[in-house]
């Protein structure tokens, strides 16, 4: 059982699209009786958020890092950003979120030789506490066209076959994931009609992917939970 007394009682959890939110991880937060506090990017003042000295979770979405022309909002977080990560506070990415990470630490991100879209294992590395430790043998939920180079100051956890940058942390508080782990099996649905443009542009089988969600999202469910709970453990939250 986790030790709470030290965490503030509310997640704020930055969304770049409606469906893409904390996913069977919200649940988790409840059940540790944590309150979750969504802001919607381009909609909501984010400086809130990315000022919170609790966690802050920066969730995926569609667009790039590199995109500021044509998405303002993303120079704002990214400024954000950077003085959240020189503070130390609690920061958690996801896919997007981790690549503002990167991009934020001062590493490139750009456009990969390929999408990453669909279910495999992680190679992990041999870190100490490695929170990803759980996911060994299990299979992830992969969603993306860019990628990054790891910043320098970073220590990487899991590669995948086809990007060697897969999840890296900087100390106990910052922690940049590019996969999926916080997705619920009932609602990928919403992800196969979301994203049906990429889908269809990459060519993605989309009854093979539905299968596969049906296959492989349980077992990341159940396990995922523990990489959360083994996170937050080591939290080192800063006033």
């Amino acid at each position: 059982m986790l030790n709470l007394d030290h965490f503030p009682d509310t997640v704020y959890a930055i969304q770049h699209l409606a469906f893409e939110d904390l996913g069977a991880w919200e649940d988790v937060f409840y059940q540790l009786g944590l309150r979750v506090r969504y802001f919607e990017a381009g909609i909501d003042d984010l400086r809130k958020a990315y000022e919170y000295t609790g966690l802050t979770i920066i969730l995926g979405g569609p667009i790039g890092v590199y995109e500021t022309e044509d998405y303002p909002f993303l120079q704002q977080e990214i400024d954000l950003l950077k003085v959240r990560l020189e503070k130390n506070l609690p920061t958690l990415g996801i896919c997007l979120g981790a690549q503002l990470i990167a991009h934020a630490l001062g590493a490139k991100v750009y456009a990969g030789h390929s999408k990453e879209i669909g279910w495999s294992k992680l190679s992990l590395l041999a870190a100490e506490n490695n929170p990803l430790q759980h996911l060994k043998n299990i299979e992830v939920l992969h969603w993306h066209g860019d990628t990054f180079d790891l910043p320098e100051q970073a220590e990487l956890l899991a590669s995948s076959n086809l990007y060697p940058n897969q999840a890296f942390r900087l100390g106990s508080n910052i922690l940049a994931l590019q996969f999926h782990p916080e997705v619920a099996g009932d609602s990928l649905e919403k992800w196969l009609v979301g994203h049906t443009s990429e889908l269809r542009q990459t060519k993605i089988n989309i009854p093979a992917l539905r299968a596969a969600n049906l296959q492989f999202a349980p077992a990341l469910e159940s396990t995922s939970k523990s990489v959360l709970e083994q996170y937050l453990t080591q939290l080192k939250l800063v006033s």
